[in-house]
Parts: C-alpha cells; structure tokens; sequence
C-alpha cells in the first residue's frame, strides 16, 4: 500500500487554492467579490490563484456586463470537483493514517 499522499492534488494543494474550491464546492457559481471576501484575499492574488486553477481545468471564469460594469463569476469544474474530492481523500486517509499497517505481516 501506497501512501495517501501520493493522491494528493499540488494544484489544490495550497492553502489559498484549497479555500477557493472549497468555496466553490458549496455554490453552482459564485461572483468574484464574493469568492474574494470569502478567501479574504486581495483582488490580485484572488486573480493569480484562479489563472492557476483556470489553467488546470479546474475553475471555470464566466464574465458579464451589469450595466457598463464588467461582472466576474467562477465556477468549479467537474474535474474541479473530482479533484477536490480526491484532494480531501487523501487529507482524511493521511489524517488516518496508520504507520503499523505498512510492516509486513
């Protein structure tokens, strides 16, 4: 058997990253803003983090106009969504984890 950590998602991994798809989890869709207030990080960094998991497939950037204003909305992916899960897996297994099941019997 295999360490749990070897599941692990380096992409999710990060701790800001792992609050932004665990934010996304709960809702179909969110607004920037909100993700941003959520995460209580600066507009910037929220932009990094979600060309990263954008880039992995993982986040999905919707943009709309109110008005003459420009709107942002994210959503997680459903690979987002698996990877996230596995991600979580791998944490709870590791969390779990018992070094006396690895010697041979």
């Amino acid at each position: 058997m295999s360490h749990p950590r070897w599941s692990l998602d380096t992409v999710i991994h990060a701790p800001i990253r792992l609050s932004i798809t665990a934010a996304l989890a709960a809702v179909d869709e969110a607004d920037f803003k909100s993700i941003r207030e959520a995460v209580e990080i600066t507009d910037s960094a929220l932009s990094k983090q979600i060309a990263l998991l954008e880039e992995a497939g993982y986040v999905q950037v919707r943009k709309t106009f109110v008005g003459k204003r420009g709107r942002t909305w994210l959503s997680l992916t459903k690979a987002g969504r698996t990877a996230l899960d596995r991600h979580l897996n791998a944490l709870r297994e590791i969390a779990g984890w018992d070094t006396e099941d690895t010697r041979p019997r």
